[in-house]
């Protein structure tokens, strides 16, 4: 740690940073995830600098300071550092990003855990910004074609296709079977009610 705090200082003015020295950024934040005190030292002292950008490419390092803000309540500081850090894991700040609204959640009702339908709610709620889905978000819903031609086959057909029909459906959709017999069996569902 006082290498690293050495370097730091030495290095200051360096745009961007040496690569050791980031590194060691990343594997110190990764060896001092349970120790408080020095890993909120070690933020301190990588936020305060004028090159936290660089050292905010380490997913390490993001980790750490998301965590940080987290245990201070600073929910919506480690929000904002996600959206514009520059980690690369997409996935993984993703991730990191419903972390911290299922702790918010958490604390606003007092408890040690969510149910996987509150954490569903939450994340519907909180959905990730662009800059951390560049892709866009998942969309569960088939396409216009894909549920017209399901429809039709329901209406036209049978509302409880076989094995074979359901193959021969996923087959003409690009779907897995177990898609094709889940839509048919709530196509059916939402007809009784």
């Amino acid at each position: 740690m006082k290498q690293f705090m050495a370097m730091l200082k030495k290095n200051e003015n360096e745009h961007p940073p040496p690569t050791k020295l980031l590194d060691l950024a990343g594997q110190l934040c990764r060896e001092l995830q349970s120790s408080s005190p020095s890993l909120e030292k070690l933020v301190e002292a990588m936020m305060g600098c004028k090159n936290k950008r660089y050292f905010l490419t380490n997913i390490h390092v993001v980790r750490a300071c998301v965590s940080n803000h987290v245990r201070n309540g600073q929910h919506d500081a480690a929000c904002r550092l996600l959206e514009y850090c520059e980690a690369e894991e997409k996935e993984e700040l993703v991730q990191l990003w419903h972390e911290i609204h299922y702790r918010r959640v958490m604390e606003k009702h007092q408890t040690d855990f969510l149910t996987p339908l509150q954490k569903f709610r939450c994340r519907k709620r909180n959905p990730p910004p662009t800059s951390l889905c560049p892709e866009g978000l998942k969309n569960r819903n088939y396409s216009e074609a894909v549920r017209h031609h399901l429809h039709r086959f329901a209406v036209e057909v049978t509302v409880n296709p076989d094995k074979k029909q359901r193959e021969a459906l996923a087959r003409d959709m690009n779907l897995q079977p177990t898609q094709v017999y889940n839509w048919f069996a709530n196509y059916r569902r939402r007809q009784k009610s």
